[in-house]
């Protein structure tokens, strides 16, 4: 049956901010509407969307109608860099870092990644599906309608597939699986081109049917540039797409290689020169900037306004982890965006919506409240100016996934 949702306060669709492809974004680009409504078909897509006095009368009949008694529309969140599949916690070496101890450090003692991995590896599916839900959960409570997740905590072919097929499972909003397998050097192998090379032969002709999505950690002390390209480049000729945890402590190469690859996107991008900034802005390839990562990590913040003024596209997530950012809370990322990158609010709105979907490949279903797309959305008694102004409130009163509350 179709749907009508009527009594719509404010209803940003950003069909212009999909026009522009997530570039340059303005306040008039967000297409917000007042007084409106639209109607969603049997499979949940957007059947029309206007001023909700020109309902076309066709539309009404035998359709259920749905009262939203004034409030605010948003397309619903993206959130598209996440590492929410994990056991474990890292609180000891949070009290480190605060110590003056290094990350590089931590790990090289055994800490960090490798430490969530020895507890992910004890951890049963079941248990790992079980601390997932609660994390889904989580982020449906803020608005997050299409959630990434990555693996990279296993680091080895039986617990890492393991990890992919719990997250080919069916949850309450997609989940969008990434193989990170090229996270850290596991303690099985002494050479990181060794490891890489494992997982050229051995691991994704195995995983091809569970994820087409392929990340690396190109960092000094992780995977080098070189032998990283090598393995994209085969892991692209396999099929996947690619995403780059890049230039983050260090500048050493992850952009260039995005761009090389024409990547789907680079992440962090803390240590970005002006000739990246150019090659991003002139690129297919979304920038994801991750600062409450930064926050924490207590790094300098990604150069935003030099990214979005080049004519780059951005994209906003929590990184959400249990070493360099345990947080789930998008308030926290769009406050720190607005504050610490000078990112205007319509920017971090189009950042967390259409950004993020660019991020995933997904622009063309959701991002945006467009005929022909999912209804994805999020519903809020406050003015979408009110967003991303008070830490731990984003104020959502319903979150709908392809019309359907969640």
């Amino acid at each position: 049956m179709k749907k009508v949702f009527l009594n719509i306060g404010e209803l940003l669709s950003l069909q212009a901010v999909a026009e522009k492809d997530g570039r340059k974004v303005l306040e008039e680009d967000l297409g917000i509407l007042s007084k409106s409504a639209f109607v969603v078909d049997e499979k949940g897509l957007l059947l029309w969307l206007g001023p909700r006095n020109k309902i076309p009368k066709e539309f009404a009949k035998k359709s259920k109608e749905i009262d939203l008694k004034g409030q605010c529309v948003l397309p619903g969140f993206v959130e598209c860099h996440t590492h929410s599949l994990f056991a474990g916690d890292r609180c000891k070496e949070f009290e480190l870092r605060n110590q003056g101890v290094s990350y590089q450090e931590i790990n090289a003692r055994g800490g960090g990644i490798r430490s969530t991995m020895s507890a992910t590896r004890k951890a049963s599916s079941s248990d790992l599906r079980k601390l997932l839900e609660k994390r889904i959960d989580q982020f449906v409570r803020q608005g997050v309608t299409t959630l990434e997740v990555k693996t990279g905590y296993a680091l080895d072919l039986k617990h890492e597939l393991r990890c992919l097929k719990v997250l080919a499972e069916k949850f309450k909003i997609p989940v969008v699986s990434t193989y990170l397998g090229a996270h850290s050097l596991p303690p099985e192998f002494v050479s990181s081109q060794d490891y890489l090379q494992f997982i050229q032969d051995q691991v994704l002709p195995r995983i091809q049917k569970l994820t087409r999505r392929v990340d690396i950690f190109i960092e000094r002390g992780f995977f080098d540039f070189d032998p990283a390209l090598d393995y994209l480049t085969r892991a692209q000729e396999m099929g996947f797409d690619i995403a780059i945890h890049a230039d983050q402590l260090s500048l050493c190469g992850g952009t260039d290689a995005a761009l090389a690859l024409a990547a789907k996107s680079a992440d962090h991008l803390l240590q970005i020169d002006a000739e990246s900034i150019a090659g991003l802005a002139r690129s297919q390839v979304t920038c994801v900037l991750l600062p409450a990562a930064d926050l924490y990590m207590k790094c300098s913040y990604p150069k935003a306004r030099e990214l979005i003024d080049a004519g780059a596209r951005v994209a906003l997530a929590t990184d959400f982890n249990p070493g360099s950012s345990p947080t789930q809370d998008l308030s926290l990322v769009g406050v720190l965006a607005r504050l610490e990158m000078k990112m205007t609010l319509p920017e971090v709105l189009a950042a967390y919506t259409y950004g993020a979907a660019c991020a995933l490949g997904l622009q063309s279903s959701r991002g945006s409240l467009v005929v022909g797309r999912r209804a994805d959305f999020v519903v809020r008694d406050q003015s979408w100016d009110q967003s991303f102004y008070s830490v731990g409130d984003l104020a959502v009163q319903g979150c709908f996934s392809l019309g359907r509350e969640l």
